[in-house]
């Protein structure tokens, strides 16, 4: 049983203003918002067992009792904070509310916390000559008391967690490493002052939990809401750690990588805190682009929902995600001429032709009173149902949507070798006419059965044409014998090339604006933007620390700070399982001579340790030793790949000698 739970993130600073200057109550405005975003989500077919908002008692409830586990276990701190602040607005302005020229390149008209054009992060006080975005004075510095969380006092249990659990991505688990976990956290600044739009801290008045509280704990709140309805146990389903009596119940996330640190770091602290399970797997998405690069206005590639819906059908873009989404954190681009291509060529030419092509020969006769001889067809793509639901399982949707075709293949092969087209034309061939679309028809609902979580509705047109609901998955292994079929209809039309177009030139505003993710400011409810793939409810931080790209190039560095890295041949003279790690080897390394080294590598998911001895290897061997659960680590081997399974160890061409510099 899965119950699916989502949230409108209603509260902060953004919100606040957007009312105000549309003379209305933030409840008004978020009231409208929430029936804006029901009616796009209807539309493109995703149902949510309860869809809430932060902005509920339940939430509210639930916050206050998560503030005081952190209080109890001593991890609330006080202290001042300069923060620009907006005069003419009245209000203190979030990292995004600040515009101004980048202080490392000098780009102008660059937000308050990095920049687009050199990459750098920084401070929005950082800003040369900065703006408000929201009145567009010149705000000042003023101090205000803020709470913090003291997230370095959980680094311990946070590191085990990464590393230990099989929550995370690999490369997720490599960035949280390498970015935060190695050094002291810094604390967790979840407050604002008034004005701001969210829930008043019950014992510091004039103080509001700051939206990146409040939201992750808006999942549980929703939860709640859906219980008390229902009449379910909220713990039963959000249970408390070391429970042994509630059911077993896995919980997953769904987010986008920009709130990859919020996800992974502060909200199991807060988790773990108050006592409650952790999830069983937290999904992280990549962006989304068009044609390669960022939404754009301009170009007309900042689409939003309900001009896509004005144009297309929302089936197209559920499968288009699909046949693109693997469990890696990849960023999906929306290409629109392979767009038209996929959905023509899969959907329409593969899947909904098997039915066009046969129904029409059987509406007379029914499906045969038994299945008959198909060479297999059937019973082979039956067994192939646990592997694309494994595939659905392990968030691999491309690999399950090239299963499905590949067998989608085979069916179409079947039909052309049959062809029912040239037998009806005989009433003797009456009989193998209606064997071979009964074949056909079987094939084609067993291919619309493992489609069924991508395109709901043409489940339920399938269910139609041959009247029979698909409830199971197990229904793929069942063919249909004996039944009538109905009037066929059009299941899916093809794209036509100038939808796409229309749709993008309905799309385009004469606005220099450029980046999706810049497009208004966080926070602020208005007009969906084309839907990406899942992601969390919650929108991006208003501020926070710098975001996950996907493999950025680093900044600049001089031949001087290059040269302080000691790359070395090493030889691999032994290596070894350790029993309690996950991901990691030991392998002792030769520089040469008497250098021996110690190093914890993150490889086993690839390599079996009898497989590396004797294997050169490139070492970084000036790396400040490390200590570890399993022991001191004294430099690091390289390798590429995005992690788990894909790892591809460095090594020099055969000559090169352990102990031999890397230039």
């Amino acid at each position: 049983r899965c119950v699916y739970i989502c949230a409108d993130d209603t509260h902060g600073t953004a919100i606040m203003i957007r009312a105000r200057q549309e003379g209305r109550n933030e409840e008004s405005l978020i009231a409208d918002m929430r029936e804006a975003h029901l009616r796009v989500f209807s539309r493109f077919e995703i149902e949510f067992d309860n869809y809430g908002s932060t902005h509920s008692p339940e939430n509210r409830e639930l916050c206050a009792q998560f503030w005081s586990a952190l209080q109890t276990a001593g991890l609330v701190t006080q202290r001042d904070v300069s923060q620009l602040f907006d005069v003419q607005a009245g209000a203190f302005l979030a990292d995004r509310f600040v515009k101004g020229t980048c202080p490392r390149c000098q780009s102008p008209d660059q937000y308050g916390d990095s920049c687009d054009k050199c990459g750098s992060t920084y401070s929005p006080t950082d800003l040369i000559d900065p703006k408000s975005t929201l009145s567009g004075s010149t705000p000042e510095l003023r101090t205000a008391s803020h709470l913090f969380i003291q997230l370095d006092q959980l680094r311990g249990y946070l590191n085990d967690w990464v590393t230990s659990s099989d929550a995370l991505q690999p490369e997720i688990v490599n960035y949280l490493q390498g970015h935060f976990l190695g050094e002291p956290l810094r604390d967790w600044d979840v407050s604002r002052p008034a004005p701001y739009f969210g829930f008043e801290i019950p014992d510091s008045p004039g103080h509001f939990w700051y939206v990146w509280f409040d939201a992750p704990i808006g999942y549980m709140a929703a939860t709640l809401e859906w219980c008390r309805r229902h009449g379910h146990k909220f713990d039963d389903w959000w249970q408390r750690q070391g429970s042994s009596t509630a059911p077993p119940v896995e919980i997953y996330h769904f987010i986008g990588k920009d709130i990859t640190y919020f996800h992974t770091l502060f909200w199991p602290g807060m988790l773990h805190v108050a006592g409650y399970r952790l999830p069983k797997k937290i999904h992280i998405h990549g962006f989304l682009t068009v044609a390669g690069e960022k939404m754009s206005k301009t170009k007309g590639t900042f689409v939003r929902a309900s001009t896509y819906l004005d144009h297309l059908d929302p089936a197209y873009l559920r499968y288009y995600y699909a046949s693109k989404l693997t469990h890696r954190v990849d960023d999906l681009d929306l290409n629109l001429d392979e767009f038209v291509q996929k959905v023509n060529s899969d959907l329409v030419g593969k899947v909904v032709n098997l039915a066009s092509r046969t129904a029409r020969f059987v509406q007379d006769l029914g499906l045969s009173p038994s299945y008959p001889d198909d060479g297999g067809l059937f019973a082979a793509a039956a067994a192939q149902g646990d592997a694309i639901a494994a595939a659905y399982e392990a968030c691999d949707y491309n690999r399950a949507m090239r299963q499905i075709m590949a067998l989608a293949d085979h069916a179409n092969q079947y039909v052309d070798a049959r062809e029912p087209w040239k037998l009806a034309k005989y009433p003797s061939h009456r009989s193998e006419l209606q064997a071979v679309c009964t074949v056909a028809l079987n094939l084609f609902r067993q291919i619309v059965v493992y489609l069924a979580p991508v395109l709901p509705r043409l489940a339920r047109q399938t269910a139609a044409l041959l009247h029979e609901h698909i409830r199971h998955w197990e229904d793929a292994a069942h063919p249909l014998v004996g039944r009538p079929v109905a009037k066929f209809e059009a299941l899916l039309n093809r794209v036509d090339p100038q939808q796409v177009s229309h749709m993008i030139e309905a799309s385009k505003v004469p606005d220099p604006e450029t980046s999706a993710a810049r497009a208004a400011p966080p926070n602020v409810p208005s007009a969906s933007p084309l839907p990406a793939p899942p992601a969390s409810s919650a929108s991006p931080p208003d501020d926070g620390p710098e975001p996950l790209l996907h493999e950025p190039l680093a900044p600049q560095c001089s031949i001087e700070d290059f040269q302080k890295v000691d790359l070395r041949v090493a030889r691999i003279l032994a290596a070894e399982e350790l029993p309690k790690a996950k991901k990691l080897l030991k392998l002792t390394l030769s520089l040469g001579g008497d250098q021996h080294r110690t190093v914890f590598a993150g490889i086993k998911s690839k390599y079996q340790p009898q497989e590396l001895v004797g294997r050169l290897v490139i070492c970084v061997a000036n790396l400040a030793p490390r200590q570890m659960s399993f022991g001191l680590s004294e430099g690091m081997v390289t390798a590429a790949g995005a992690g788990g399974d894909e790892i591809y160890l460095l090594a020099p061409d055969e000559g090169a000698k352990p102990g031999q510099r890397v230039h």
